[in-house]
């Protein structure tokens, strides 16, 4: 498969009716809009094209779109949020996973809060970790956490054989002093001290049918842009999309070289690269 370099988005966007937008690493940095984010939004919408934000994070769409238009990009200028946290409440209520009202649910998170369908479900946050039935991993405070502060709380989990479900499969995350790890990296240490984890987020299949069916549309006219080859890219692919990979985010440093390896361990192209959401 041939992976072709693009100046911007302004030569294919008359290819695909919807765009499937990463946010972290693709709209900001966490902190402030990347150049030319509002402008390229901007001009998508005034060219008709359907603009869907799709974040692995565990927060609802509607508290991830607050947070994104405190920055910058008000609702005006895209058509639906989705996030896994999203795909999971949808999930659960379709019975797709047990999480029975009263269940008593340990939560990880980033420090802003469980998320919104441990209320919708009638789940029990619970602060001890010897009183959970549920584990949800929903986010991480990997910048001042260590992976080995994670195990120690995780182990009596794992060895309860507690199911966990992860809602942000990120194994990697962009915070104010740089790169660290995710709440996919904590589902992964779970899943090694033997606990047994239910992934949902990009780049499991479910999350993309699920913004499909809300998008109403066919994966051959989407085009998913991101900065994660192992999430976003693998996950188009995976949904039969097109894809552009940005080289902002979480790959902003690494060389060309650097990045074909990573194309290599794990078996996916974009079929674009480009320099940041740019028109």
């Amino acid at each position: 498969m041939t992976v072709t370099d693009i100046s911007g988005l302004a030569g294919i966007a008359h290819r695909y009716d919807s765009f499937f937008l990463d946010q972290y690493g693709v709209l900001h940095n966490g902190k402030v809009l990347y150049p030319g984010v509002v402008e390229t939004l901007t001009k998508l919408k005034a060219a008709g094209r359907q603009i869907v934000l799709l974040s692995n994070s565990g927060q609802s769409g509607a508290f991830n779109a607050r947070r994104l238009a405190a920055i910058g990009v008000p609702e005006t200028l895209y058509d639906l949020f989705i996030t896994s946290g999203d795909t999971a409440l949808a999930l659960a209520q379709e019975k797709r996973f047990a999480a029975a009202p009263g269940t008593h649910c340990f939560i990880i998170d980033s420090g802003s809060g469980h998320p919104g369908f441990c209320d919708a479900l009638g789940l029990l946050p619970e602060a001890d970790p010897a009183r959970a039935e549920l584990l949800l991993i929903a986010g991480s405070r990997g910048g001042t956490m260590t992976e080995a502060d994670y195990a120690a709380i995780l182990a009596p989990l794992a060895e309860r054989a507690v199911n966990a479900v992860c809602t942000n499969p990120d194994k990697h995350m962009l915070t104010a002093g740089g790169t660290a790890f995710g709440a996919g990296r904590i589902a992964e240490i779970y899943q090694d001290l033997g606990g047994k984890v239910l992934w949902i987020g990009k780049p499991c299949p479910a999350m993309y049918d699920y913004a499909a069916r809300r998008a109403d549309v066919r994966p051959d006219r989407v085009l998913c842009v991101g900065d994660s080859i192992e999430h976003d890219i693998a996950g188009a692919r995976n949904f039969g999309a097109d894809s552009a990979l940005v080289r902002t985010g979480i790959l902003d440093t690494i060389t060309d070289g650097e990045r074909a390896g990573l194309y290599e361990r794990y078996g996916v192209r974009p079929d674009f690269v480009l320099p940041g959401l740019i028109w």
